[in-house]
């Protein structure tokens, strides 16, 4: 791993911590009863999202959660007595929507297709964290930053960020930052992609595995897919479910990389298990019970419902914690880390199809 994404996960200096910053690692956790205030107005801001988001669906409950807890955060800051509960919904519940993820995970499915287009996946993988690494050196963008928009961008948008957040631990005006970049390639793409498929003459076969290897939201994906057509659209989803897993060795390399660059900056009591992202765990095991049958089919859109608004819930919270003036500050440098790495990752997927005659 290139020495500039190890030295990605090192804070920051600050001049003062951010306002709703995560608590340290072993700090002692809030009583339950004091999460409640803060707790209740991210739920209510995020049923709204998450309102906006079934009527909108290009856009989708996450990014509105996003945008809303920036708007209301911006408005008025969170005080001390709601910190705790947004707190928790940032970190806690951020979590368990990882896991909820993984009831919607067939691995079954996965394997059967996935092999198609592992070579694809894990070029594009490849790809995107060295562009994210060159050009965020290259701009100047702050490192936790840069690895946010790369993993994003390379895995599946929104979730990918979110499942490495807690490993990362960045400031939360940094995943806002990260999930917006995200978004708006993610709505570029939704749009181009099919032009330019039919503009290269490709197959559904071939668009669908572009538009799943290159488009970073499963929504995206699927509107992308389909507009092109039905079987290029079944064909973009399951190859985006294989990409999906890539987020279990992705954190799982995240961690180990935090706990050696901490033992070298002089903490020895600091291990891997302190920081394990254990909720990974927990997704697998969530993925084989759906895999085995043993989830039944009638209760599925409900566990579904239920991981999509724990998401809203957590990044509506993110919103909530971030400070918009430091984002504002970041100027155009991390939208055209993003844009970089989109262009690169679209680019060797198409290559890597012309090359092996997948067209």
């Amino acid at each position: 791993m290139p020495k500039r994404i190890i030295a990605a996960t090192e804070h920051p200096p600050m001049t003062a911590p951010a306002p709703a910053a995560l608590p340290p690692i072993g700090a002692p956790a809030t009583p339950a009863a004091g999460r409640w205030p803060g707790l209740l107005l991210t739920l209510a801001v995020a049923a709204v999202a998450q309102g906006l988001g079934a009527e909108a669906t290009l856009i989708g409950g996450p990014v509105f959660g996003i945008v809303l807890g920036l708007a209301v955060g911006h408005l008025r800051r969170p005080g001390a007595r709601l910190l705790p509960g947004i707190r928790f919904a940032a970190t806690q519940v951020l979590q368990w929507s990882i896991v909820a993820l993984g009831f919607g995970l067939s691995l079954g499915q996965v394997a059967r297709t996935g092999l198609q287009s592992l070579s694809v996946t894990l070029v594009t993988l490849s790809v995107a964290f060295t562009a994210a690494w060159l050009l965020g050196r290259w701009l100047g963008v702050a490192g936790k930053l840069t690895v946010l928009i790369g993993v994003g961008t390379a895995i599946c948008g929104g979730s990918a960020i979110a499942a490495v957040t807690p490993i990362l631990r960045p400031d939360d005006h940094d995943t806002a930052f990260a999930i917006s970049t995200i978004f708006l390639f993610n709505l570029v793409a939704v749009l181009v992609f099919p032009l330019l498929g039919h503009l290269m003459h490709l197959s559904d076969l071939g668009f669908g595995l572009w538009a799943g290897t290159a488009i970073n939201d499963t929504s995206s994906v699927v509107a992308a897919g389909y507009s092109y057509g039905k079987a290029a659209g079944d064909f973009a989803t399951i190859v985006k479910l294989t990409r999906a897993t890539l987020i279990v060795p992705v954190c799982l390399a995240l961690a180990l990389v935090v706990a050696v660059r901490e033992k070298h900056r002089g903490r020895p009591d600091f291990s891997l298990r302190r920081i394990f992202p254990w909720f990974i765990v927990w997704f697998l095991l969530a993925s084989a019970l759906r895999t085995a049958g043993w989830i039944p089919a009638a209760v599925l859109p409900a566990v579904h419902g239920l991981a999509g608004f724990l998401i809203v819930t957590a990044l509506t919270a993110i919103g909530l914690s971030a400070d918009l003036s430091r984002m504002a500050a970041a100027g155009a440098r991390p939208i055209l880390l993003g844009l970089g790495v989109w262009i690169a990752v679209a680019a060797s997927s198409l290559l890597v199809q012309f090359g092996a005659g997948q067209r």
